[in-house]
């Protein structure tokens, strides 16, 4: 549970803003997003320049909570005295986007099966599936170059990622990006099952029905159209009510 020394030495907004990341990683969690203690999201701290929280190494997703969340610096140096690390190969892809995406709040990256399985097809995702259609021309890729630990991979993400906020890391898995946590969990939820929808088809070995280019792109344009309280807000706001009902711990 948080301390009081802790709270104390803390802005409300960024309690909230931990609060909200770790409802997040139990969300993801919940979902069957976690990879053993590995895979990340990040925030920006709000109202403070260059501060980001992000999860302790060596914690499970189900472990994590507003308290224990790490503060760091642009560079991945620890801002507060929290006993546990933080995974360099978790940060060194984040802060390039923080850095240099004005936008780029809160950014998720996940080895689903789903999410690696269609990295790792040549043709990327395909718009055979409902879903598939939202990310018609805003999906970009990256070809694979092991950990992500090398500073010198940066501007080889930043030119592939281009104008866009979610990308597929060829044979790796899913990268998204927010301006809130509840825009970067709906990103990361459709892309998600794009993939698992994709893979489910593959399998059948069948002909694909491939719907019409216009009809598509006139799904795409109506995802992506504002919705009241901001893209995810009461998708993840549900998502949190259901994660509330198991276990509560998160918001500590």
């Amino acid at each position: 549970m948080a301390t009081a020394i802790a709270t104390a030495q803390m802005t409300e907004a960024e309690w909230e803003a931990r609060q909200q990341l770790a409802a997040c990683y139990r969300v993801f969690d919940h979902m069957g997003w976690s990879e053993m203690i590995y895979n990340h999201i990040t925030l920006k701290v709000p109202g403070e320049e260059g501060a980001f929280l992000i999860n302790p190494f060596g914690l499970h997703f189900s472990e994590v909570k507003a308290s224990n969340l790490v503060k760091i610096d642009i560079d991945g140096n620890k801002l507060d005295d929290s006993p546990y690390p933080v995974n360099r190969a978790g940060f060194v892809q984040h802060a390039l986007f923080h850095r240099h995406l004005p936008n780029a709040h809160c950014i998720a990256h996940s080895h689903t099966t789903a999410g690696m399985a269609v990295s790792s097809l040549k043709g990327g995702l395909q718009p055979v599936n409902f879903y598939a259609c939202n990310f018609i021309g805003q999906l970009s890729y990256h070809d694979f170059e092991g950990v992500t630990v090398r500073d010198e991979e940066g501007q080889r993400l930043l030119a592939n990622l281009g104008d866009k906020t979610m990308m597929l890391l060829r044979n790796h898995g899913i990268l998204v990006m927010g301006k809130t946590v509840p825009e970067a969990f709906i990103k990361h939820w459709s892309l998600q099952r794009a993939c698992e929808i994709q893979m489910a088809t593959l399998a059948m070995g069948e002909p694909l029905v491939v719907p019409d280019e216009v009809v598509a792109i006139h799904q795409r344009d109506l995802y992506m159209a504002q919705v009241p309280g901001g893209p995810g807000a009461a998708d993840f706001a549900a998502m949190v009510r259901l994660v509330d009902k198991k276990d509560t711990s998160w918001r500590e």
